[in-house]
């Protein structure tokens, strides 16, 4: 053994996690392969391949065929260059077209054809907070900053402290939506450079009050587009600092594309083939936000969404869940009453337990979505007892819920809206990554942890035992135990009525 073989002995073995992030954006798909080491992500390598997903999105959202197989065609190589990485390992999030795209369900139905792992749609706001996440554990300021990302439909915004989103928000403005809409035909003039920047002034209009008076000390821009106009500022650097995008940069730009005339003849070095085509929407879009808020300066970020779902994997792997600390400020936030909550809680578990096998519960959200809903059913009490299982949905809809994806959120909306009285089973939304039964069956075990905790006393629930088919679920009291409660009897019996709309089979004794 040599001295340097012998050396390594003695050194204490880590647990490393490898992990991928995949964000299938409007104009490129990005992967991101890191590995998680004593709670740092060290990043092992980048892939970004053009697919232009947002180009292939007509006046109705409907995303083309085209597009939909380039998307496909995709995921095949990147899937396969992912094999051997478990499911919890990757993570996979779409962005603005696909948000927008009206057949976004056929898009992902097929990928699960070909791609094997699940595919989440994240809201606008979600991607801002990831994107400022990405930023945060990436760089350091003294202060509030603001981030900002030119993506190819969408532009975000976040303002926050540290690791501290206060604000996020998700504009429909991109460099190729904004391209294609003011430069369509190439040529590259004044007058459309005046039109695309205050389309892009009038966009921020609402957000704007709201961004100043919050403010910010450093402002730092993230993704492509931002990287090819930051480059092309370091032109006129006189010393070996990078020069930050100021409003005045910006307009030479301007000055400069105009004079090139047409997008094919924007050969700048710092320009790449693929952005040239794009690169003149993201030019009048930053040029627009400068105006409006009045920036000052703008420094490059080169980690952005990917990053940010990097680290919020590392969270979840070796800290608290972020959805877990969301879903406890909600409770503290509605005042819910924690022992009843947490007695729905247990019951719920005891029961997912008991059928997850038989009834192939397999998906990793079910356990711990079940467990959300069974804490935060009664948050719609905060507007009123009747009907407070719409209220709670409504809630749970629509409030900010850092950490879960669109579809988590409309699960846990789904789960509490039917907690008590009928299943309208009609009014179950369709998912993309949630089978029906399997959905129908959540809702069918969330009533029942619920029912079973009505009289909201410890120590009320005996011990009892779930015997479970394919098709039933049978519950099994202590002798006379149901007999000396007529009214929750009457209940369980009401109950099994119910979840005649589950095809489930209840049956108590």
């Amino acid at each position: 053994m040599t001295q340097q073989e012998s050396a390594l002995v003695s050194v204490e073995g880590r647990d490393v996690s490898k992990v991928a992030a995949l964000d299938i954006g409007s104009n490129s798909f990005h992967l991101v392969v890191a590995r998680i080491n004593a709670g740092s992500v060290q990043i092992l390598h980048r892939v970004k391949q053009k697919v232009r997903l947002a180009s292939g999105l007509d006046a109705d959202n409907m995303l083309s065929d085209d597009a939909i197989e380039r998307g496909l065609s995709m995921l095949k190589v990147i899937g396969a260059s992912l094999e051997g990485f478990e499911p919890d390992s990757v993570r996979v999030v779409a962005t603005h077209t696909l948000r927008r795209a009206k057949n976004a369900r056929r898009f992902i139905r097929e990928a699960m054809e070909v791609f094997p792992y699940p595919i989440e749609i994240i809201s606008g706001e979600e991607e801002a907070r990831l994107i400022y996440s990405g930023v945060a554990h990436t760089s350091h300021t003294e202060g509030r900053r603001l981030i900002i990302d030119i993506g190819g439909g969408s532009t975000e915004f976040v303002i926050g402290k540290a690791f501290d989103p206060a604000i996020c928000c998700s504009l429909q403005m991109g460099c190729v939506s904004y391209t294609e809409r003011f430069f369509a035909d190439g040529k590259l003039t004044t007058a459309a450079f005046n039109r695309a920047t205050t389309a892009a002034q009038q966009a921020l209009a609402t957000m704007q009050p709201r961004l100043t008076s919050l403010g910010w000390q450093d402002c730092i821009g993230t993704s492509g587009t931002i990287k090819t106009l930051f480059n092309l500022a370091q032109r006129d650097r006189s010393n070996g600092h990078a020069v930050p995008i100021t409003l005045k940069s910006l307009k030479s730009l301007v000055k400069e594309f105009v004079a090139a005339g047409h997008i094919d003849n924007l050969t700048m070095p710092e320009i790449s083939e693929d952005r040239r085509t794009v690169v003149a929407g993201g030019l009048a879009i930053l040029t627009g936000v400068f105006k409006i808020l009045k920036i000052k300066g703008l420094h490059y970020s080169p980690a952005a969404l990917r990053e940010g779902v990097l680290y919020q994997m590392e969270d979840e792997l070796h800290n608290a869940d972020i959805r877990g600390r969301t879903a406890a400020s909600l409770a503290t936030r509605y005042d819910i009453d924690t022992e009843q909550a947490n007695m729905v809680l247990g019951t719920s578990r005891y029961l997912f337990h008991q059928c997850a096998k038989v009834w192939k519960l397999k998906h990793r959200d079910f356990r711990s979505m079940l467990s959300w809903a069974a804490t935060l059913h009664e948050v719609g009490l905060q507007i009123n007892s009747h009907g407070v299982q719409r209220h709670s949905a409504y809630i749970l809809a629509n409030v900010d819920m850092p950490g879960f994806t669109q579809e988590q959120q409309q699960l846990l909306a789904t789960l509490v809206r039917f907690y008590r009285k009928k299943i309208k089973t009609a009014e179950i939304p369709e998912f993309n990554q949630y089978d029906a039964k399997s959905v129908r069956r959540l809702i069918g075990l969330l009533r029942l942890a619920v029912l079973l905790n009505i009289k909201r006393q410890q120590m009320f629930l005996p011990e009892f035992t779930a015997e479970v088919t394919k098709s039933s679920l049978t519950m099994i009291f202590p002798e006379d135990w149901l007999a000396q409660r007529p009214i929750l009897s009457a209940d369980l019996m009401q109950e099994q009525d119910y979840w005649k709309a589950i095809d489930v089979e209840l049956t108590v004794k």
